[in-house]
């Protein structure tokens, strides 16, 4: 059963319904840490903060390391344990960073709420791998490592562009259709009742596949480093960076590490176009002008034809 240390309950990973370009995103970042975090979009209701603590029970055993939207920089960054100062003491209280570096993700709900700085500092340490704090008699440089997912809803606000191109990737949650929704509904329903059972063969199956999906993201860990980037890819990407107007270069490197995780995901040797076609819309879709200027997330039929004879044989 997927359950949290503190008892919540959470639906598996491999019973969550639709979602695949989400949960491919959140793959590819898990599997090459330095994309640089996941920006997830949508509105209410389409499962974002359900899949991403269902992705962390699955990939790391426990629930993400939630930033919540009143959040301090001391909450945040660490500072002084106010019980030891209250006695004349001073200890370091680590911050949300640390926890989250210790557990393996950090989920930041509603990202777009979030105060700016705190977002480009949080950025900047996934980005860097780098925490430093120094103010208020506090020195520190700590070497972090952890996984980012940010979610949002469009409705209730944008993001900054600085801050929307230091995500690595952005995905928009999938409107489902009557047949998705009937199965969602049924799984939901399916999963209430087997919490209630005392061997339930249900959740012990979802067990094992959110297992051996575990095991597959952590051989593709292991071994994306070995997967060969010809140069032909590097030409593609830099081709559709220039088609697509994708602002800045971080696009098109991002884009060619989600195409070697894609490729170690599929236990391939080398990235192949088909790879690196896969992930661009996640690579290059918040980073248009238009995007930039409050315009859709949305990548359509124009964006598709701006690149697709580029993967033509």
């Amino acid at each position: 059963m997927s359950r949290a240390a503190d008892g919540v309950r959470i639906l598996p990973y491999s019973r969550v319904v639709a979602q695949d370009e989400l949960k491919l995103a959140l793959e590819l970042n898990h599997v090459v840490p330095r994309i640089g975090g996941v920006l997830m979009a949508g509105p209410r209701g389409t499962a974002k903060s359900t899949l991403v603590r269902a992705f962390a029970l699955m990939a790391h055993g426990e629930l993400p390391v939630t930033l919540p939207i009143n959040a301090t920089d001391d909450r945040v960054l660490g500072g002084w344990d106010l019980d030891a100062l209250m006695r004349g003491q001073t200890r370091p209280q680590p911050g949300l960073l640390e926890d989250a570096a210790d557990k393996g993700l950090l989920y930041i709900d509603e990202v777009n709420l979030l105060d700016d700085h705190l977002v480009d500092i949080i950025l900047d340490v996934v980005s860097t791998g780098v925490l430093s704090v120094q103010r208020e008699g506090l020195a520190t440089g700590k070497y972090l490592s952890f996984g980012l997912v940010g979610t949002m809803n469009p409705e209730e606000g944008g993001l900054r562009p600085q801050l929307l191109d230091r995500f690595g990737l952005m995905v928009t949650a999938e409107q489902l259709d009557a047949t998705a929704r009937h199965r969602l509904i049924r799984t939901v329903l399916d999963f209430e009742e087997e919490l209630h059972r005392e061997d339930s063969g249900w959740l012990a199956d979802a067990g094992r596949e959110d297992a051996a999906h575990r095991d597959r993201l952590t051989a593709a860990r292991r071994r994306v480093l070995d997967v060969e980037v010809p140069d032909r890819i590097l030409q593609l990407c830099a081709e559709a960076a220039v088609r697509t107007d994708a602002v800045g270069q971080r696009g098109e490197i991002v884009a060619t590490l989600a195409a070697r995780a894609y490729a170690a995901l599929a236990g391939a040797d080398r990235v192949e176009p088909g790879h690196l076609l896969r992930v661009l819309p996640m690579a290059f879709r918040h980073r248009r002008p238009e995007t930039a200027h409050g315009g859709t997330f949305d990548w359509g039929a124009e964006d598709r034809g701006r690149v697709e004879d580029l993967f033509e044989d």
